[in-house]
């Protein structure tokens, strides 16, 4: 009903206005940007991107690597949504690996190496075609906003709880594009301000300009604005390193894709080989003796905690005698080496100096020196679970504008704004992802409640529901929602229907064996010494996958099935069996977590009212305006009393669009 009032006040808005040039546009041809154009115009939105030079779309800033530990996860989700840098990486990936294949499967962390030129090449080709999306250079100096130009429309901007709705962007040339949704992925470029020994000039990435115009109509819009500040390390002409002595890092074989579309990658067998080496106590004296000689280090902007410069990392880990770097080539066809671990903002000459104590690189040369950036960030909590803006209706913002670091990070921002703002525009209802259905869920709710004071990234330990979201299941989870709201393909839809089927038949299959521990010992499938204890009960094939001394070949001729899957669905039906009883546990927890966050709370609601509830809680709630009891909950300072209070106030109110008016004073009650 109330989701019904919604959509007719947004297209009552719509008829009213001049027709617009396009249903989404998406300013920043990044990875946020990338992957939020996409989703709006797979949803069906005619999507304009525009960057200021289209011939950088796909450019890798930093690292060229996707994935890792949590990120890893990330890139698989958005591609269980149809996104497009898993599947871009595969094709462009020269080396790959899965992390933590030692810890157990919810902590995989699948990353790819990746060749620089072929990621840019082949995500620029898949962008030229792509329906529904027009791309075009530009500068965007100002956003066109409005309060409402009747008394209809103003009412229905305030019922959303906004103060104003988005009309279109102005370019510094001064044409007006008009659109109804408007998602800003800016990236550094937002402010951006370049920093390299005591020289700092304006810039988003080295050689390219800053986005000051929109930072001005952000922070005219109320927007709250901070500074956040990330580095990148030199760049280094392989040619020039000896790698004699050096630990070597393989990829394995064969390769993971991150597509769930593919089998296999281009590169399987030509995969490249990474190389570790140390810094060391000279060279830590040698920067500290240079610490005066960059502005960059000063502590009043916050850097990543979790990828710090090595100044910082020499500051805070006295201790260490060394940390690691990684070299890391970057394409096939290059001899440029990233050196992974040393980012910096020394002088040039610091830098090639501290360079040359380091064990293979006596005599490096660097083809760029590293240096840090220092950028505009808005408070993440003005946002919705959608990643639209609370301030202005229509606004969406993604990627590092929301204080996050990391491709994937920005990526999986990019796709929910785009698929959120594609949804708006045709008046669909939104897509929404919470906490217990992906890390993407776990990372927005975790900037719109607690907001950021340095850059974020995304650790399988921040979930709570690491069992379940794990990096092999994240198209049983995702697609069929992504299907249902209209961001994923008919292709990958008929593939996901298979697999599924064909995991939901073997899975069915084990279920339906059932014996008893003896019966299933003369079967011969134990191949340990393990002691069998058979106290009578039966027990599924898929039970017996949880002892150590069962393998999943072993039930092939009990169960003939599982012979006509692949070796992938084949690991993955033994994480399934492995798992069992805690994915069990897990889903309850998920279950009990769902009725908290089906409870609503009014956006324009007036906490200063709640006079139960102390003056410090009611200014945190209504700074954040949480969209539900559970995200209130997860705001830092919350007290049990206060969501008691507020608790109360949903009961009254009858505010619950999910859970029926019968059911809500009982599980009110029991919670309260």
């Amino acid at each position: 009903m109330h989701r019904s009032i919604r959509l007719l006040a947004r297209r009552s808005i719509h008829t009213q206005r001049a027709p617009a040039d396009y249903d989404v546009i998406v300013i920043g041809g990044g990875h946020a940007g990338t992957e939020a154009c996409t989703a709006a115009a797979r949803v069906g939105a005619r999507t304009l991107l525009i960057t200021q030079n289209t011939d950088t779309i796909g450019e890798m800033s930093c690292n060229p690597s996707f994935g890792g530990v949590g990120k890893g996860v990330l890139v698989r989700e958005i591609d269980a949504l149809d996104g497009v840098c898993g599947r871009i990486s595969d094709l462009s990936g020269i080396q790959f690996k899965v992390l933590n294949r030692s810890k157990g499967p919810a902590v995989y962390g699948p990353r790819a190496q990746i060749d620089r030129k072929l990621y840019k090449r082949h995500l620029q080709e898949y962008l030229k075609t792509y329906p529904n999306l027009t791309i075009r250079s530009g500068s965007v100096a100002d956003l066109v906003l409005s309060k409402g130009e009747t008394e209809a429309e103003h009412q229905a901007i305030k019922e959303r709880g906004a103060i104003s709705t988005v009309q279109g962007i102005r370019l510094d040339n001064g044409q007006t594009l008009r659109a109804p949704n408007i998602v800003i992925t800016t990236g550094t470029f937002l402010g951006g301000e370049i920093h390299l020994g005591l020289k700092v000039w304006p810039a988003g990435r080295i050689g390219e300009n800053p986005s000051i115009g929109l930072s001005k109509s952000l922070r005219d819009a109320g927007f709250k604005l901070a500074r956040l500040k990330t580095g990148t390390p030199p760049r280094l002409d392989g040619r020039t390193i000896n790698y004699e002595g050096l630990e070597i890092q393989r990829g394995d074989d064969p390769p993971m894709p991150f597509s769930y579309l593919h089998k296999t990658v281009p590169y399987a067998d030509q995969q490249i080989l990474c190389h570790q080496t140390r810094t060391n106590p000279q060279v830590h004296q040698y920067i500290e003796q240079n610490f005066d000689q960059s502005i960059h280090i000063r502590e009043t902007v916050k850097g990543p905690r979790y990828c710090p410069s090595l100044e910082s990392k020499i500051k805070r880990f006295r201790d260490k005698s060394g940390h690691t770097i990684w070299l890391e080539p970057e394409g096939l066809d290059t001899p440029i080496v990233y050196p992974n671990g040393i980012s910096n903002t020394m002088p040039e000459d610091v830098q090639l100096n501290f360079l040359r104590m380091v064990k293979g690189l006596e005599n490096v040369d660097m083809t760029m020196p590293a240096y840090g950036v220092e950028y505009d960030h808005v408070d993440p909590r003005e946002l919705r679970s959608t990643l639209e803006t609370k301030r202005i209706s229509g606004l969406f913002l993604a990627g590092q504008i929301n204080g996050t670091t990391g491709y994937e990070e920005a990526a999986a921002q990019g796709i929910i704004a785009g698929i959120n703002a594609g949804l708006l525009a045709l008046n669909r209802p939104p897509f929404i992802l919470d906490r217990s259905d992906a890390y993407i869920g776990v990372l927005i709710d975790d900037l719109i409640t607690k907001g950021v004071e340095e850059p974020y990234r995304v650790f399988t330990s921040r979930s709570e529901y690491r069992l379940l979201l794990r990096s092999d299941n994240a198209d049983l989870r995702l697609t069929q929602k992504g299907y249902e709201a209209g961001v994923v393909k008919e292709e990958r839809w008929q593939q996901h229907d298979q697999t599924a089927k064909s995991l939901a038949e073997a899975i069915d299959a084990l279920e339906g064996m059932r014996m008893s521990v003896t019966a299933w010992f003369k079967e011969g499938i134990m191949t340990g010494r393990q002691k069998v204890n058979d106290n009578g009960i039966l027990r599924c094939g898929l039970d017996m996958l949880m002892r150590p001394d069962v393998s999943l070949q072993a039930l092939f001729s009990s169960v003939p099935v599982l012979n006509q899957l692949d070796e992938t669905l084949r690991e993955r039906l033994l994480i399934e069996g492995q798992y069992k009883p805690y994915l069990k546990r897990q889903e309850a927890e998920v279950a009990a977590l769902k009725r908290d966050e089906n409870l609503k709370l009014d956006v324009n609601l007036d906490y200063s009212k709640l006079t139960q509830i102390s003056t410090e809680v009611r200014h945190k709630l209504a700074d954040v305006r949480p969209e539900t009891l559970g995200a209130a909950k997860r705001i830092e300072g919350m007290t049990p009393a206060a969501m008691v209070v507020l608790m109360r106030h949903v009961r009254r109110a009858g505010r619950s669009q999910d859970i029926p008016p019968t059911q809500q004073p009982e599980l009110l009650s029991e919670t309260a």
